[in-house]
């Protein structure tokens, strides 16, 4: 198969873009990466450009002016907006490959309603639900009190991943709808989705797809609280394992046959022309598995350790989709396990203080740094976000892969950093 040389300009500023980066960089078939914003970790292995994720012509004219092939899309919000859609409409981008759905397929994250109302037409496995606007605060009072407690409560729209609130007093539940139809995340709580609480685990799986053919990536399972024991306050995550231990093949099986088929035949039938990854916010309920979530693109911190398990060229995934050759293309996966612990700002997810110096000593074992929310600033590391840095390791299981990891953690300093000593600890529990 005849390869070239790819110009990659790929998009964001987190964890998640870094494990990209870093795993685009390995690709025997890359010319040169950009990064657009970056941080400090991409800084050291691409070029870091100043541009405006949701700046669409300054996107575009970059991309001209130095030739990029593909454009990698990170973040939902730009997907959402409809990068994909302005690259196609101008014909002077048209040569551009953009991985990230377009607008109409970005939906199924965009818009909790309508992945229900998608996922209810193709019968694919997910919790009962019902959908209410701001013009309807009666109605949504009264189907609270029809049901049985816990309470599932969503934002529509995008909210940063805080959408989502669950209660188990009515009283409390009754209150937290008021305030989403209130405005509590603006235009995205305008129409809430009310669903059924469903006990289970949670686990993601993730395609990258050209909207007819898929190949399926390793799976994750993320830890969302900031405290152990998975309580407090809901993150962008704090930690993240893979492989995951129930995940075996007849649940890849089940996940592949009743929800990943589905979902891109029913895309294709609804006239979406999707190409990108999609995520799978997965629960296992009594053996099978529903649909929690779509997502438009890879998750984070889940990012960080299937990169890392991920052994094929991603270009020649990329390149795949561009040529519609991405049924040739082989999936290899790294049987090792790899650990992901996030180390968080003091005071994060609420108020945290920024601009605070970050040292990084010398680390053991196979072990990865991906920054999340770092820059540069004098010439030194300094905090830029509510999660800093995540340190992944591999090992023969998790449980090693987890002593490798925590035992880097002490070589990374900033202060009042915090992070959970309890990631993965679980699924070894659950695998004696």
């Amino acid at each position: 198969m005849k390869t070239f040389l790819m110009k990659i300009l790929l998009l964001g500023s987190g964890g998640r873009e870094h494990a990209l980066a870093w795993k685009i960089c390995k690709s025997s078939q890359l010319e040169k990466l950009y990064v657009a914003p970056g941080n400090a970790g991409t800084s050291e292995i691409a070029e870091n450009i100043a541009i405006d994720i949701n700046d669409f012509e300054a996107i575009g004219n970059f991309c001209v002016q130095n030739k990029i092939n593909v454009l990698v899309v990170g973040p939902e919000q730009p997907l959402v907006n409809g990068i994909h859609d302005y690259f196609e409409s101008n014909s002077h981008l048209k040569s551009v490959t953009v991985i990230g759905p377009k607008k109409e397929g970005a939906i199924l994250e965009g818009s909790k309603g309508f992945a229900k109302s998608f996922m209810k037409k193709y019968k694919i496995p997910t919790a009962k639900s019902k959908s209410f606007n701001n013009t309807q605060l009666k109605e949504a009072i009264a189907f609270l009190e029809e049901k049985q407690g816990p309470y599932v409560l969503k934002a529509d729209g995008l909210a940063a991943g805080k959408g989502v609130v669950i209660e188990s007093d009515l009283s409390k539940a009754k209150k937290a709808v008021k305030n989403l139809l209130a405005g509590q995340f603006g235009k995205s709580s305008e129409t809430i989705v009310i669903e059924d609480f469903l006990e289970g685990v949670e686990v993601s799986v993730f395609v990258i797809t050209d909207g007819v053919n898929y190949k399926i990536l390793p799976e994750a399972k993320d830890y969302k609280r900031i405290g152990e024991g998975d309580n407090g306050l809901n993150t962008g995550g704090m930690g993240a394992v893979s492989p995951v231990p129930f995940a075996n093949r007849e649940f890849i099986d089940k996940v592949e046959n009743q929800i990943i088929i589905p979902t891109i035949k029913g895309l294709k039938k609804e006239g979406i022309d999707y190409s990108g990854f999609i995520f799978f916010g997965l629960i296992l309920v009594k053996g099978d598995p529903y649909v929690i979530e779509y997502n438009c693109r890879l998750g984070d911190p889940e990012t960080e350790v299937v990169m890392p398990r991920l052994k094929s060229d991603i270009l020649e995934l990329f390149d795949g989709i561009a040529t519609n050759t991405l049924s040739e293309r082989d999936v290899e996966i790294d049987l090792r396990s790899v650990s992901s612990v996030m180390i968080v700002s003091g005071g994060y997810p609420e108020t945290y203080e920024k601009n605070k110096a970050v040292t990084i000593g010398e680390l053991n074992g196979r072990t990865e740094v991906f920054h999340a929310g770092t820059m540069i600033k004098n010439n030194k590391i300094v905090t830029n976000g509510g999660r800093v840095i995540a340190i992944t390791s591999y090992g023969k299981n998790i449980e090693t892969s987890l002593k490798v990891c925590y035992s880097n953690i002490k070589n990374v300093n900033f202060e009042n950093m915090q992070f959970r000593k309890d990631i993965g600890k679980d699924l070894i529990t659950k695998k004696k």
